[in-house]
């Protein structure tokens, strides 16, 4: 086995080796094997929204990543911050901290509207939602609500890949994992193409909030100790609520003692032109679930970040201590990377570009409306958006499963240079904050030009 040290050497006999390795030795996430054995996209280069793959191709990133490269690629301060940070002290001893996790809580609570606020650091997005549900259940015990072990979530949301998360929504990107978590309740999910109800939009946003509250009077109030939703449900298509649908999941909250949890792994830290999406209804969660963008990806870590009301019932006693525990949680290093990352973000302004370019990629997809195809532009809340295809437009009839989308559009936007793996009756959008208008017209030119290959290749 050989090795090398710049990318850009890497010859055919290397590409091969690399693939023959990984077909024989790795697993993808969510991929199945033989979709991709022998044929692996290899990246060994990323610049900006811009990723080179080892046969030297250039692509650009739709998708950040998977939601998380905020701050583009190539950020070398990043590195520069991980390597001074590692050569000083990796990780401390139990039970001490560092000065990039200490500094990182305190410019998370700046950041956030309540600045009070105390961040549990962990790995990762999963990690940070099992630690906001066991974070709501310990408080309720802590105020003498000790029944209260039920969590409400919406279906087909996504709260992450571990048994516990996989339990809340029910999301069918998911493997089952058998039974689930007891007292896990799954109430109607907002979608703004397809309402749930009939009526005005902003009415039937109301009436699904309004299921919280039904299934909360009827489980009993002493029972539920938390609900939680996506702000924009990415799993879900992307779904943009209107403000109403947060300011009343807030009002039943407060009415009910229940913790409201906000997962924002993929909205957070400015995806949706706000720091966090809740801002931008006026509404502040009890606890926020974060992760992928707080360090743009250079580094794993999330957070579970309470309010000073949630975090202050957790100072005391034996009994008030939050007994949780993450080896690697708020590990130096990506703290220093998360650092370094948010310091882009204030010096870029990229909080302000994505509320100023999210309208532009909005208003540039509404050319997309030219094929018969295209059922439904959705976005315009920040750098996030969504084209929904249909069989047919007038009745919104999806495209059945043997049409192949799955597979034919990630596939027709590669070859027009763009990368993005979420890419079937849905096309996402989720580029880095750091994207101009310029490579926002070249994502629109490629999807564009692959809805009129789509179109011919299933004849219509």
């Amino acid at each position: 086995m050989t090795s090398t040290s710049n990318p850009k050497t890497l010859t055919g006999d290397r590409i091969e080796e690399l693939q023959q390795i990984a077909g024989d030795h790795m697993f993808m996430h969510a991929a199945q094997i033989n979709d991709w054995r022998g044929s692996l996209k290899i990246y060994v280069k990323g610049d900006g929204v811009w990723v080179e793959t080892a046969d030297g191709q250039r692509y650009l990133d739709a998708m950040a990543g998977l939601w998380f490269k905020a701050a583009g690629y190539g950020r070398t301060e990043i590195a520069d911050a991980v390597y001074a940070q590692m050569t000083a002290i990796d990780s401390p001893p139990a039970g001490g901290s560092t000065i990039p996790q200490i500094e990182l809580a305190g410019k998370v609570a700046n950041l956030y509207p309540d600045h009070g606020a105390r961040s549990f650091f962990v790995s990762g997005g999963s990690e940070a939602v099992e630690t906001a549900v066991k974070m709501a259940k310990k408080y309720q015990i802590i105020n003498g609500r000790g029944g209260a072990f039920k969590v409400i979530s919406r279906r087909y949301s996504y709260h992450g890949g571990t048994a516990m998360s996989v339990s809340l929504g029910g999301s069918t990107t998911a493997d089952p994992m058998g039974p689930l978590m007891p007292g896990a309740i799954h109430v109607t999910n907002w979608n703004s193409y397809r309402l749930p109800y009939e009526g005005d939009p902003v009415d039937v946003a109301i009436k699904c909030a309004n299921e919280f509250e039904t299934v909360i009077q009827h489980q009993g109030s002493e029972t539920v100790a938390a609900m939680i939703a996506e702000p924009i449900s990415a799993a879900y298509g992307v779904q943009v609520p209107p403000e109403e649908y947060w300011q009343r999941l807030r009002e039943i909250a407060d009415k009910y003692d229940v913790i409201l949890i906000a997962d924002e792994v993929i909205t957070g830290f400015g995806r949706t032109g706000e720091y966090f999406a809740p801002m931008n209804w006026g509404v502040q969660p009890d606890i926020t679930t974060v992760a992928k963008a707080i360090t743009s990806g250079y580094a794993p870590l999330g957070a579970a970040i309470a309010t000073k009301k949630i975090a202050d019932a957790f100072i005391g006693g034996a009994d008030e201590t939050f007994k949780h525990l993450i080896t690697f949680g708020g590990h130096p290093i990506a703290s220093a990377a998360a650092l370094a990352n948010l310091a882009i973000f204030e010096r870029e302004d990229l909080v302000g570009n994505s509320r100023r370019l999210g309208p532009y990629l909005f208003d540039q997809l509404q050319s997309l409306y030219s094929h018969d195809i295209v059922g439904d532009v959705r976005g315009g809340l920040g750098l996030l958006a969504a084209v929904e295809l249909v069989a047919d437009r007038p009745s919104k009839t999806p495209f059945p499963a043997d049409a192949g989308l799955a597979k034919k559009m990630p596939k027709m936007l590669f070859e027009k240079n763009i990368v993005t793996l979420r890419a079937a009756d849905v096309i996402t959008i989720c580029p880095p904050l750091s994207i101009n208008k310029s490579e926002i017209d070249f994502i629109v030119n490629a999807i564009d030009g692959a809805l009129t290959e789509l179109e011919h290749d299933l004849g219509i």
